[in-house]
């Protein structure tokens, strides 16, 4: 999606802000070979779905992202003229992603810190538990030639292990769909491609960040596709193009589509965690219910004021006993408003679903049977949402819309805790961008200046307060036009 320069601005304030996971110290630490393994450590390939179609075929191996630096291959240092893609992805991804520094992460005072805290036993540059999501981390069985760790999180974490499609892929005229058959992950796809991202930046039975690694001081994971790809940034162009010149659809919207289908993607995914949490299937076995991640962090970790002074206390505590801590709604808090706009039938039976899930999370100890089968009607309704929202039309009508909704429910968004504040934010500033760029209101910059509010609100968490937010939200409605 092409950011308008205020966005830039807004963007890198969001990420420095709001990601602290990504600005940890930045020493640099070779590891030419993977450190021992646990026997209570399964390794699992960075991607464990990618593999070549033909079953007889060699096992699909990782080669590291040495092997697509070449400048006629991803290594130019500017856009190629003329071409289809940019081939400028691995310069891009080397100089400015977050996920190259990814290793870098780990080995700085903080890094180390939770490892102590943890009694990981070992360095977090050396725990598998951490180089899971943190660098291209495989069996040695599965690397086809030598990389480094502290490559960090690189080209086939997320597009797949590359020696059976690697040469081929370069031929003239090659279609994507053999390269898929080959092993190569599809993020043309966008369902696919916010799968392979909440892979860490959600979790799964193998690689998670749960309760106490937060409390060892691992940062609270969220997640927005389109956000989190502006402020990557991005190294591909969008819309992709079927030929040179040639987009597969209007600029303006696919970060709407990345937006809308990565939020319902986002909360089946989120469905599917509270179910093996709840059957007790973590890769460790360790027994732990209920699992606190799942809950509003800031329903305890909040600032202490006088009584008189707490909006919490204000508003009371709907759906839940004073003093048991509610569930973390915030992937659904926002993207219900436009689920409801474009389904309102497969709306309805979420929101009846999720009530059930909320309600029996926010108990002091919620019953994992009642979890497991109110996560378990909940997760197919997304999956249904997603598929829509990945393939239909939108317009101005639709965002404009949708951008309204937002504003119109900011009492119910804000009062839910500030990760759904924060998810709001994203949301607005996704969806105004493309809605500017098609109407090209006369008062974006009165707008964009709203917009900006919202995060300025929430860049400390501890002086967030739910009936500011809800007022500057609230504030954007009679603004768009």
């Amino acid at each position: 999606m092409q950011i308008v320069p205020q966005s830039n601005w807004l963007r890198a304030t969001l990420c420095a802000a709001l990601f602290p996971a990504l600005t940890f110290a930045v020493r640099m630490a070779a590891a030419k070979n993977g450190p021992a393994q646990p026997a209570s450590f399964i390794a699992v390939p960075a991607d464990p779905e990618a593999k070549p179609a033909d079953a007889n075929a060699e096992p699909v191996k990782y080669i590291g992202p040495g092997s697509c630096a070449a400048t006629s291959c991803h290594g130019s240092v500017k856009p190629v003229a003329g071409s289809r893609i940019l081939q400028d992805e691995y310069s891009t991804w080397i100089v400015k992603d977050k996920h190259s520094r990814a290793f870098q992460a780990l080995t700085g005072d903080i890094g180390e810190r939770i490892a102590r805290t943890l009694k990981l036993n070992a360095k977090a540059e050396d725990s598998p538990k951490c180089l899971a999501c943190h660098a291209l981390y495989t069996t040695p069985e599965q690397r086809g030639r030598p990389f480094e760790l502290s490559e960090g999180v690189s080209c086939e974490n997320c597009h797949g292990p590359a020696s059976a499609w690697l040469g081929p892929h370069t031929t003239r005229d090659w279609p994507h769909e053999k390269s898929v058959a080959l092993g190569m992950r599809d993020t043309r796809d966008v369902i696919h491609r916010t799968e392979k991202c909440l892979e860490c930046h959600l979790g799964t039975k193998e690689k998670f960040v749960d309760h106490e690694m937060i409390a060892a001081g691992h940062p609270d994971l969220f997640f927005e596709l389109d956000s989190f790809s502006a402020v990557m940034p991005s190294h591909w162009k969008s819309p992709r193009e079927s030929a040179p010149g040639i987009p597969v659809e209007d600029a303006a919207w696919a970060g709407v589509r990345d937006w809308s289908a990565g939020q319902a993607v986002q909360l089946r995914a989120e469905m599917e965690r509270l179910i093996w949490r709840a059957k007790g299937e973590r890769f460790d076995k360790k027994e732990v219910w209920p699992e606190y991640s799942e809950l509003s962090c800031f329903a305890c970790h909040h600032a202490l004021a006088p009584a008189k002074d707490s909006w919490r206390q204000e508003h009371g505590f709907a759906g839940r006993r004073p003093g048991d801590p509610a569930w973390n709604s915030s992937r659904y808090a926002v993207f219900r408003l436009l689920a409801k706009q474009i389904d309102t039938a497969n709306a309805e039976e979420l929101d009846r679903r999720l009530l059930a899930v909320s309600g029996e999370m926010s108990k002091l100890n919620a019953d994992r049977s009642v979890v497991m089968a109110s996560a378990s009607a909940a997760a197919p309704v997304a999956q249904r949402l997603a598929e829509r929202l990945a393939v239909m039309q939108y317009d101005r009508a639709v965002v404009l819309r949708t951008l309204q909704n937002i504003s119109e429910d900011a009492e119910d968004i804000s009062l839910a805790d500030e990760r759904a504040a924060e998810q709001a934010a994203m949301a607005m500033d996704s969806l105004y961008i493309a809605y500017s760029k098609d109407a090209k209101p006369g008062n974006a910059d009165e707008v964009r200046a709203a917009i900006n509010e919202l995060f300025r609100q929430l860049e400390n968490p501890s002086a967030y307060n739910a009936d500011q937010f809800a007022a500057s939200l609230r504030r954007i409605g009679p603004m768009l036009r």
